[in-house]
This record gives structure tokens, sequence and C-alpha cells, in this order.
């Protein structure tokens, strides 16, 4: 069993009475809703125990949204938000960032409407919250990704970005390159490339192409490890289903550059 050691990005959906919780998955890939925090009507309180939340769940980065008008403006909220912000970001060592957070209440909202959910309403009220963190969150990794690509595309990326380390249980480090975190069959999959030097990788392209280790991700939030499938039958399927989603991927991709093009 391997051990997951990458980037862990934790979200914030900060309002006047509660706060919602997000957190990624190692490979920052995707959004999960975690918890909501109750305010305690004290500002110092709060900020501790936002940045406590972080240090808790392992974040190297922090994102929280910020609450602007229909127009892109910033609103009185704004100003709130950006100070609770400026607080959290003296209180804790990982980068603290902005991220857009217009209509991810709506949204969440009409996700549990669609999901058929029937609660209390204050249960029902920290789940909206924490689905809200989980859309800012999403937001965010899909504003990395293009950015990311972008900077393919000047020839400026930095290929450590993409680099994770797992850990056997003998304590040994392997670094991988994260390809893709993918659903098949409400199980969650991870596909890796060994990463080498970028001479022995040309070497191996030219040769045989790229080699990618499939993983069934199992545990929790706080405890995510990889596990290797040992079922051939279910590998060939889960194999199959990342090389539909990668090229689907890789294709929405390649048509989001062209329609930044088109727009210059």
């Amino acid at each position: 069993m391997w051990y997951t050691h990458g980037m862990k990005i934790v979200a914030f959906d900060i309002g006047d009475k509660r706060i919602g919780v997000a957190v990624s998955d190692p490979f920052a890939s995707y959004a999960m809703p975690a918890d909501t925090f109750f305010r305690t009507g004290k500002f110092s309180d709060d900020v501790a125990a936002v940045a406590a939340i972080a240090r808790e769940k392992g974040a190297d980065v922090i994102v929280c949204g910020l609450p602007l008008n229909a127009d892109g403006t910033e609103s009185v909220q704004s100003e709130r938000t950006r100070r609770f912000v400026s607080a959290l970001s003296d209180m804790v060592a990982a980068n603290v960032v902005l991220q857009d957070e217009r209509y991810t209440t709506r949204e969440a909202r009409g996700d549990l409407v669609t999901m058929g959910v029937s609660a209390k309403r204050d249960k029902k009220k920290k789940q909206i919250d924490s689905l809200a963190a989980a859309y800012i969150l999403e937001n965010y990794l899909e504003n990395q990704k293009r950015s990311n690509h972008m900077k393919e595309e000047r020839n400026d990326y930095d290929e450590e970005d993409n680099i994770v380390e797992l850990i056997d249980d003998e304590g040994n480090t392997t670094r991988y390159e994260h390809l893709m975190t993918f659903e098949y069959k409400k199980e969650w999959y991870v596909a890796l490339s060994q990463a080498g030097d970028a001479e022995e990788a040309d070497e191996e392209d030219e040769d045989e192409g790229q080699e990618v280790a499939i993983y069934h991700l199992v545990g929790g939030e706080d405890d995510e490890q990889l596990e290797p499938i040992e079922d051939d039958q279910l590998l060939d399927e889960v194999f199959a289903e990342f090389c539909a989603q990668y090229e689907d991927f890789e294709d929405a991709d390649e048509a989001a550059l062209l329609d930044g093009a088109d727009e210059d």
C-alpha cells in the first residue's frame, strides 16, 4: 500500500454566521465537502479556529471565497471577507488565496434540491455551506489547470507542479507524475507515471510511450491511501475508463485554448 504525499488544498466559504469547509484530494484534482464551522461572534476566535482547521487538515494552500456583486464589483461583504482573510494569512504558514464565489451558494442549494435532501433546517444549512466551499475549490482547481496548460503552451510549465511522492510501508519514497484522478462506478482511482529525468523520459516516449500505473484511492480525507488493483478484469475496465476520460480531458483543454485564441 502506498501513502500519498502531495499538495492538499483547503477551501473556506466565509459567512457572517457559518463557514463552510472543503478539501482537495492529495493530487489537487477534485473537491470534497467537509465540515461547517459555526462562528462564535468573536472575530479573533473565529480566525484562530479556521486557522486550526486548516492546519489540522494539512493545508498547503488555503482558498477563501470572495463574495462579489453580479457585475464583479466588490461589496461590503467583500471588505469583511478580505479583513478575515488578511487576519488568517497572519496565523498560517500556508499560502492564502481568494477565489470568486459568485453563485456558489445558489448552486449548492440547487444540488441539494436535485438530490432530494430532506433534513432539519440547521443540518441543511451546514450541507449548503460545505458544498458551497467545494464549489469554490472546484473553480480554483479548474483555473489552476487552465493556467498550467497555458504555461505549457508558452514552454514555461514547471513539471514539479504536477509531481507527487508515494511512500510505501517501509518508508521508501518514489516520485510520480500525476496524470488524473477519476471516478469509475462510484469509486475513485488515480493514474500516475513514474517520474524520471527529462532525458530518460524522452527515450521512453520514443521507444514504448508513457507507462501508466492505476491505483485505487481509499480512506478518508485525512488518511487517503493508494491500493493496487488486484482484479485483472477490474484493472482493464478502470484503465479503459482512464483512457476515455483522459482523451476527453485533453480534447476539452485543446478546445478551450482554441476558444481563447479566437477571442484574441
